[in-house]
C-alpha cells in the first residue's frame, strides 16, 4: 500500500484539475458528488494545482468551499499542491516560492493543510538547490507537510535528494507515455525510494476511445493542443487504442480501468519505485469506474507489452512552451 508521509494514501488517487481548470467549470456541488465519492472509494490522495483554474477560482478555491461543508473530511485526505509558477512559467525564487506558499494557505485558510508542496515545474534561471532550500524553510515552519517535485529529470531527482527530503515526483505515464521508463526518471526515484505519481494515466481521457475521430474532442480539452493529436498523428495514435479496446473488451473492463490498473501493475514490479496513478474525474460514476482495479493476468500483460514494443506513438508529450518547461 502506497504511503505518504507516514499515511495510507491507497492504490489510486485523484487529480482535481479538471474541476476547475476549464472555459467552463462544473457547478461546485456537482464537483463535491465527485469528490465525496472520491473518499469513499479510498482515493484520498488529493492533486490540486494554485493554478488549475483562474486567480479568482482554481483548486484552492474549490476545496476551501468543500472542507467548509465537510469538514470531517479534512483530515482523510493526503493533499498534495502544485505550484510557484508566475504568470504560467516557473519561478522557483525563495521570492516566488513564498509568494506561491503564503497565497495557497491563504485561499485554504485554514480549512485542510497542505500536505504536500511542489513546484510544477523546474526554473532553469534557478538553481533547484535554492528552490528546495526556500520550501524546506516551510516545512521546518510546520507549514506544509513535505515537498515533491513535478515533471524533472533523473539529474535532478539526484540532485533534489542531496539538498532534502523528496516524498514524491510527479510524471506523466500512461500506455502512450512511457518516458519515465527509459529517460532514467524512474529509476531514480526507485534507488532514492520516492513515490511516483503518475498523472494522465488514461492520456487526458485518449485512452478511454471515447475520441475516435479529431473532432470528437472537446474544444477546452488539452487534447487540442496536444501534438499526439495533430492530424498527422491522430490516425496512427488511435490505432493504438482500438488494440487495447479490444483486449478491454475481452477482459469486460472498460478501456479507462485498463489503462489504470496497467500504470498500478508497474509499481515495484522490474526495478520500478512504487507508483500511484491519479486519474481525474468530473463525476462519482466515472471516479468509481477509475477507482476498480481490474488487475491484469500474465497473459494480458504480455498482450500489452508486445503491442508497445511493436507500436511507436507518434507527437511529442506537449507542444509550444510546454515541451520547454518539461525536463527528462
Amino acid at each position: 500500500m502506497p504511503q505518504l508521509l507516514g499515511n495510507d494514501v491507497g492504490s489510486t488517487g485523484y487529480g482535481l484539475m479538471g474541476l476547475t481548470w476549464r472555459a467552463n467549470p462544473q457547478p461546485i456541488e456537482e464537483s463535491f458528488k465527485a469528490m465525496k465519492a472520491s473518499i469513499e472509494v479510498g482515493n484520498i490522495f488529493w492533486n490540486a494545482g494554485e493554478f488549475y483554474g483562474t486567480p479568482e477560482y482554481n483548486s484552492l478555491h474549490l476545496l476551501n468551499k468543500y472542507f467548509s461543508k465537510y469538514p470531517e473530511d479534512a483530515s482523510k485526505v493526503v493533499l498534495s499542491v502544485k505550484g510557484a509558477l508566475k504568470h504560467m512559467h516557473p519561478d522557483g525564487s525563495p521570492e516566488n516560492i513564498k509568494r506561491s506558499v503564503e497565497n495557497c494557505l491563504k485561499l485554504l485558510d485554514g480549512k485542510k493543510s497542505i500536505d504536500i508542496f511542489e513546484p510544477a515545474r523546474v526554473d532553469k534561471n534557478t538553481p533547484i538547490e535554492t528552490t528546495l532550500k526556500a520550501l524546506e524553510e516551510y516545512v521546518k515552519a510546520g507549514k506544509i507537510g513535505g515537498i515533491a517535485l513535478s515533471e524533472v529529470s533523473a539529474a535532478t531527482i539526484k540532485r533534489a535528494v542531496k539538498v532534502t527530503k523528496i516524498v514524491a515526483v510527479e510524471v506523466e505515464l500512461s500506455l502512450w507515455s512511457l518516458d519515465i521508463l527509459n529517460n532514467g526518471v524512474a529509476a531514480a526515484c526507485a534507488e532514492h525510494n520516492i513515490l511516483v505519481v503518475a498523472y494522465s494515466p488514461i492520456g487526458r481521457g485518449f485512452l478511454t476511445g471515447e475520441f475516435q475521430k479529431l473532432e470528437d474532442i472537446p474544444e477546452d480539452s488539452f487534447l487540442r493542443t496536444s501534438p499526439k493529436c495533430h492530424p498527422e498523428n491522430f490516425e496512427n495514435n488511435i490505432d493504438l487504442v482500438r488494440k487495447l479496446q479490444d483486449i478491454a473488451s475481452k477482459k469486460g473492463c472498460t478501456p479507462a480501468q485498463l489503462a489504470i490498473s496497467w500504470v498500478r501493475h508497474l509499481s515495484k514490479k522490474n526495478g520500478n519505485p512504487e507508483i500511484i496513478p491519479i486519474p481525474g474525474a468530473t463525476n462519482p460514476e466515472r471516479v468509481r469506474e477509475n477507482a476498480k482495479d481490474v488487475g491484469l493476468s500474465s497473459s494480458e500483460s504480455e498482450a500489452i507489452d508486445s503491442i508497445l514494443k511493436s507500436f511507436t506513438v507518434q507527437g511529442g508529450r506537449y507542444g509550444g512552451p510546454g515541451a520547454a518547461y518539461t525536463e527528462g
